[in-house]
């Protein structure tokens, strides 16, 4: 069975980590928003040249064009026996325009997986992460905002999701395969 998922958590809980093992597991392509943005923007596509002017202006690229780019790359060849969203969507909006992506292109989401962790081990990840990475922009005050953007806008979308039947709630905290074998273990029973 072709799998299409969502993977949503707050920064710093292995949402990336886990996209790869699931994508190399399932074999199908885990997609990053922020992946999609730097391959338009890179290869200067049409969609890409529109993201790069509200870029250049220092704006967010609004929802209506972000939702352009996950729907083209959703249609590409390589999505069509499945994928795994990560970074989309973040809204409610994007909730529904996600909804009508998925029926115009006439492909179910499988399932969403949420994970989760305490505040102060995400708190903790992000600043190890941005000393690792030399993330001068990963400040402690740039992180808390950033929990605080999830906890307030895209953490309510589990409940839709929840409602739906198809969220899995998975703990982030642990050994990296036995996170992956857990998600992998629940996929299996949501479509038992």
């Amino acid at each position: 069975m072709a799998q299409r998922l969502l993977i949503m958590g707050p920064q710093g809980v292995g949402k990336g980590t886990q996209a790869a093992l699931l994508a190399e597991h399932y074999g199908i392509p885990a997609i990053s928003t922020g992946d999609i943005f730097r391959y338009n923007l890179k290869n200067g596509t049409p969609l890409g040249k529109e993201a790069q002017g509200y870029i250049d202006k220092g704006e967010l690229v609004p929802d209506e064009l972000t939702n352009k780019i996950v729907e083209d790359r959703l249609g590409m060849d390589d999505a069509k026996q499945g994928w795994i969203l990560d970074g989309y969507p973040r809204s409610a909006s994007q909730v529904e325009a996600l909804d009508a992506m998925l029926q115009n292109l006439d492909t179910p989401l499988s399932a969403v997986v949420a994970l989760d962790a305490d505040r102060t081990v995400l708190m903790e990840r992000m600043e190890k992460r941005a000393k690792i990475e030399g993330r001068t922009d990963d400040t402690p005050e740039v992180i808390a905002k950033r929990l605080d953007v999830y906890a307030h806008e895209t953490k309510p979308l589990l409940d839709v999701y929840g409602e739906r039947g198809v969220l899995i709630r998975v703990d982030g905290v642990g050994e990296i395969a036995s996170i992956s074998k857990t998600i992998i273990d629940q996929l299996d029973a949501l479509h038992a």
